[in-house]
């Protein structure tokens, strides 16, 4: 409708002769010519839409993001972690922002903020970290011709007990592990070597985690791989 009330606009009708013609008012017409003027053809696709306008501008939303993001403990308060009730009570008490858990949630998730478990991060004191990172970046871009990058890695150490699971029981009679076990032979540890051109993996459990056990590893994979050369871990 907008394209074709332009297009009697430059055939020089008048405001009744439109609003007579799309059926609007002519206080809508002049509404149409007027965001012509202002923004030219933009004016076919208008960004505005149905409903009130929003209760929180771009800066309360900045706000409320930034304050989720923050540590409790940073601000004075006596809790690890925000709760959306105890982010909706900061809010209203020190930035002036009233608002129902249900609207701060919905602001979070626009803005891309979620509920998400934190994660840990071991800096390296290496002095040649970066050049080593670089290194091992450039191997995965450009993997030698005449040879294959595996990457090596122990996991451990690995708690050998019972672990619940699911099955096929009757109703009201689940199976029930002992609470207590004993463990008589120890922990156990994962060596791991990923070929990264065919996905192969390859891996081994040792009971101890030593310089022994990482050579008898390195020295066990498989013979159809090419000759390798070990780098050291980040």
């Amino acid at each position: 409708m907008f394209a074709a009330m332009f297009a009697a606009m430059f055939a020089a009708m008048f405001a009744a002769m439109f609003a007579a013609m799309f059926a609007a008012t002519e206080g809508y017409v002049w509404e149409v010519i007027h965001a012509f003027n202002t923004s030219g053809f933009a004016a076919l696709s208008p960004k505005w839409r149905g409903g009130r306008p929003a209760k929180f501008g771009p800066a309360a939303r900045d706000q409320i993001c930034r304050i989720a993001a923050c540590k409790p403990a940073d601000l004075g308060l006596p809790f690890t972690t925000w709760s959306l009730a105890k982010l909706v009570g900061y809010l209203a008490e020190h930035a002036w922002i009233k608002a129902s858990a249900e609207t701060v949630w919905q602001v979070l998730r626009k803005e891309g903020v979620s509920w998400q478990a934190t994660k840990t991060w071991k800096a390296s004191k290496d002095p040649d970290f970066v050049a080593k990172k670089t290194r091992i970046l450039d191997l995965y871009d450009h993997p030698p011709v005449d040879g294959r990058v595996i990457c090596v890695d122990e996991f451990g150490p690995l708690n050998l007990q019972p672990r619940p699971g699911r099955g096929w029981l009757p109703r009201g009679r689940p199976a029930r592990p002992r609470a207590t076990y004993t463990r008589a032979n120890g922990v156990r540890h994962m060596f791991a070597a990923l070929d990264l051109a065919t996905g192969q993996m390859f891996y081994r459990f040792r009971d101890r985690k030593r310089w022994p056990q990482f050579l008898d590893f390195s020295q066990a994979i498989p013979p159809s791989l090419p000759g390798w050369e070990a780098l050291p871990d980040l």
